[in-house]
């Protein structure tokens, strides 16, 4: 594995690190809170909005068997639903493998 100190300077890193916890989730500025959100909370978040994502979806193309919605209405809809659900898939795939390589350090 390469060494990355010799890219860039620790007083880089530090600084990028300091301006980027100044910085504000899209959660944050859409609620106009100040309080820095939490992981946790950025998850929770994010996994309430795939799970409502999932429920529209899920509505549409029930009323899309019914005949109130239209084919356009179904398509995008099912569109949406595939992709919550595959990125869903992909971070918790990350996550577990984060927890994985988390698990497998030595002490």
């Amino acid at each position: 594995m390469s060494d990355f100190s010799s890219i860039r300077s620790n007083a880089a890193i530090q600084g990028a690190y300091g301006n980027a916890k100044s910085l504000k989730s899209p959660a944050q500025v859409a609620e106009g809170s100040d309080a820095p959100q939490s992981f946790g909370d950025m998850l929770r978040t994010a996994a309430a909005q795939s799970v409502e994502n999932v429920r529209q979806g899920d509505e549409v193309a029930t009323q899309g068997l019914t005949g109130k919605a239209g084919i356009q209405q179904v398509v995008e809809a099912t569109m949406t639903m595939e992709s919550t659900v595959r990125v869903s898939v992909a971070v918790r795939d990350k996550i577990v493998e984060a927890y994985q390589d988390i698990m497998r350090m030595p002490i």
